[in-house]
C-alpha cells in the first residue's frame, strides 16, 4: 500500500491501521474505508502522521496537500470522537463475544444431531422401528422450536471435515426442508412428518456401491442401479410399521418431478405428494451446493439462480418461490464485499431482515477464531456485492470458510 498524510485523507479512502494493531485503535477493523470526517478526526487524535491507503478500494482519491491548509482553525473535537469511539467498541465486542458464544452452542447442538442421525441410519436395517422412533424424537425437537416463533434463524456450520457422510447431507436436507416447511405454513403434525421423511429420505444409498453413487457420468446401468436407491430405502423402512405414509412417500417421491421427468414413476404436478416436493427441493439445492466432486460446487446464492433459471420447470412454483425468498439475497456461506470495503462470509441470516446477514470478517491480523461478527442490522453498513471463491485470494477463502462445505442449522426466533 502507499501512505498518505492524514490531513490528506478523506471519506471514500480505504486505509490500513494494521501497523497499529488492534486493540490500539477504536475502529472495528484494521482495514475500512473512510466514511466520515470523524473519523479522520479520530485518527488525527490517535497522533498518527500518516497511513497507508488502498487506490483499488478506495473510492476516491487523496486531498491535494494545500486543501486544508487555508482553512480557519476549528474547535478540535478529536479528543471526544476517539473516546466515544473506544467506548463503542467496547460495547460492540462484548456484542461480538455474546454472538459467538450463541453460535458455539449452536454448533454444539448440531454436533449432537449430526451424531443421532448417524445411529439412526446405522441402525434403520436392524432395528426399523427403533429407528425411526429416533428419527421422530429428532424431527420434533426441532419443529417444536420453529413452531412456536414467529421467525427463523439460518446459521452455516463450521465442522473442520471436508467430505461429510450421509448424516451430513440428511440433516441438511431435514432442515431446508422444515425452514421451507414454515415458510408454507405446514401444520405441527405435517412438519413433523416432513422432518422424518428428509431425514431418511436417502436410507437406500447405504445399499448403493460408493463408486456408482460419486460419479459424475454413469453408464445407463449404472444410473438404473443408483435409481434403485429409492426402492431400498422403501425396503429399509418397511419394518417401522408406525411410520406416516407422507413421510414414506417422501422416501419414494423426493426424485419426482413437476414435469414428470423424474423417476421412478414420473409423477407430474400435484400428483406428487407435496412434502415430497419440498424435500425435493431441498434435497437438489444441497446436492448443488455440496457435490461429491468439490470443484463443481455452487456457491449457496449461484445454487439458488440455478434452481430459479434453468431448472425451474422441475419443482413446483409455488415452493420454489417460497424457498428463494426464505433463503434470501445473502444465503448463509455467501462471500460479501461490505460498504466500508471489507470482505466476509454470511454466517447466519433472518428471513424477516434479509438485507442485514450476520457477516464474519476477514482480517489477516485476527486469528480465525477470534474473526470478528458484524451484525449488519446494528452497523451502519450494507452489503455491496457477492463475490465468487474461485475468483479471491486461497488464503482468504480458507480463514472464513476452511472446510467448503455447506451445511445448516435452523433455530426459532423471537
Amino acid at each position: 500500500m502507499q501512505r498518505v498524510s492524514i490531513n490528506r485523507l478523506q471519506p471514500g479512502l480505504f486505509i490500513s491501521l494494521s501497523h497499529v494493531g488492534w486493540v490500539r485503535h477504536p475502529f472495528l477493523l484494521n482495514e475500512f474505508r473512510i466514511s466520515s470526517e470523524k473519523q479522520i478526526q479520530v485518527l488525527k487524535e490517535m497522533g498518527l502522521e500518516d497511513v497507508p491507503w488502498d487506490p483499488q478500494r478506495s473510492t476516491t482519491v487523496p486531498l491535494p496537500e494545500v486543501a486544508r491548509s487555508a482553512a480557519p482553525e476549528e474547535v478540535d473535537f478529536g479528543a471526544a470522537a476517539l473516546a466515544g469511539m473506544l467506548d463503542e467498541k467496547k460495547v460492540r465486542m462484548e456484542r461480538v463475544r455474546r454472538q459467538r458464544e450463541r453460535l458455539a452452542r449452536r454448533e454444539r447442538e448440531y454436533d449432537q444431531e449430526i451424531s443421532a442421525a448417524s445411529e439412526i441410519l446405522k441402525t434403520l436395517g436392524p432395528q426399523p422401528a427403533e429407528a425411526h422412533a429416533e428419527a421422530q424424537k429428532l424431527a420434533s425437537r426441532i419443529v417444536d422450536g420453529l413452531m412456536g416463533s414467529e421467525s427463523v434463524v439460518i446459521q452455516l456450520m463450521s465442522q473442520k471435515v471436508r467430505e461429510a457422510g450421509l448424516a451430513f447431507h440428511s440433516i441438511n436436507v431435514m432442515v431446508l426442508s422444515l425452514l421451507l416447511g414454515k415458510a408454507a405454513e405446514l401444520s405441527a403434525e405435517e412438519m413433523k412428518y416432513l422432518g422424518v421423511g428428509a431425514l431418511l429420505h436417502d436410507a437406500g444409498k447405504t445399499e448403493i456401491p460408493p463408486r456408482i453413487l460419486r460419479a459424475t457420468t454413469r453408464t445407463p446401468p449404472e444410473e438404473e442401479y443408483y435409481r434403485a436407491h429409492v426402492g431400498y430405502g422403501i425396503k429399509a423402512v418397511a419394518g417401522a410399521k408406525g411410520m406416516a405414509v407422507p413421510a414414506r412417500n417422501i422416501i419414494a417421491c423426493h426424485h419426482e418431478r413437476w414435469d414428470g421427468n423424474g423417476f421412478p414413476n414420473r409423477l407430474a404436478g400435484d400428483k406428487i405428494p407435496r412434502l415430497a416436493r419440498i424435500a425435493a427441493l431441498a434435497n437438489r439445492y444441497d446436492n448443488l451446493c455440496n457435490p461429491f466432486d468439490i470443484q463443481s460446487a455452487k456457491t449457496p446464492a449461484e445454487a439458488l439462480a440455478h434452481l430459479f433459471k434453468k431448472e425451474s420447470g422441475a419443482f413446483d412454483p409455488d415452493l420454489l418461490q417460497r424457498f428463494v425468498k426464505v433463503l434470501g439475497v445473502y444465503p448463509p456461506g455467501t462471500f460479501v464485499t461490505l460498504s466500508n470495503g471489507a470482505v466476509g462470509l454470511v454466517v447466519e441470516s433472518n428471513p424477516n431482515r434479509l438485507l442485514q446477514p450476520l457477516v464474519m470478517l476477514y482480517d489477516a491480523d485476527i486469528p480465525r477464531h477470534e474473526a470478528l461478527m458484524l451484525d449488519l442490522k446494528e452497523a451502519e453498513l450494507n452489503v455491496e456485492s457477492t463475490l465468487n471463491p474461485a475468483n479471491m485470494p486461497l488464503e482468504v477463502v480458507e480463514y472464513l470458510a476452511p472446510r467448503g462445505r455447506i451445511d445448516y442449522y435452523v433455530e426459532g426466533a423471537p
